[in-house]
């Protein structure tokens, strides 16, 4: 039975550059389509200070001996985002529904760790700023950018810019992400 299995290279979007993400076997290619594979930003970027940061994509088609992929979602690794808290510091995390421009539903968390315990007030202007800033951000791009700001940093580093008004501010991350819906036209 193992044998008799054919080995499929699986492809990430090409968002991510169509860099191969992994193997999967299978008896037959129609059983790929709606396997999810899991991968860390390092191993796709070769850049061991972005392995925490893991990767979702669902098989959605076959091409060949390739099996294409479709983003559906990103997490921090756990012991990651622990070591971030301290003791007398805040986290202030916020779970946001947006839109992309080009009609992606998408559900974003991200967390704000401060320097030092901050007030009820503070935390509310700061989970105000990260809602306006991501929903902002979201309306104004495609997924494809959308996505590739949240994953390399440059949407938390301007969060950061925006939340250190309010307070001392250690840490900004956008710790996760999934792909709600897709357009109809892309269902």
């Amino acid at each position: 039975m193992w044998r008799e299995k054919g080995w499929y290279d699986v492809v990430a979007p090409p968002m991510f550059g169509g860099a191969k993400i992994g193997e999967t076997p299978a008896l037959d290619a129609r059983q790929l389509p709606g396997r999810v594979l899991e991968t860390t930003l390092g191993d796709l970027i070769d850049d061991f200070s972005k392995s925490h940061i893991k990767l979702y994509f669902q098989v959605e088609g076959i091409e060949g001996n390739r099996a294409l992929t479709r983003f559906i979602g990103h997490d921090m690794a756990r012991d990651y985002v622990r070591s971030q808290v301290r003791r007398r510091t805040t986290k202030v995390e916020g779970i946001f529904t947006v839109t992309t421009q080009d009609g992606h539903k998408l559900r974003v968390g991200s967390m704000v760790t401060s320097l030092r315990r901050i007030q009820s007030s503070q935390i509310d202007a700061i989970r105000a700023g990260m809602r306006k800033i991501i929903e902002n951000r979201a309306a104004e791009r495609k997924l494809d950018q959308f996505v590739q700001e949240v994953v390399l940093g440059k949407l938390a580093a301007d969060i950061y810019k925006t939340i250190k008004k309010i307070c001392p501010v250690k840490r900004v991350e956008v710790r996760k992400t999934k792909v709600l819906s897709a357009p109809i036209s892309q269902q």
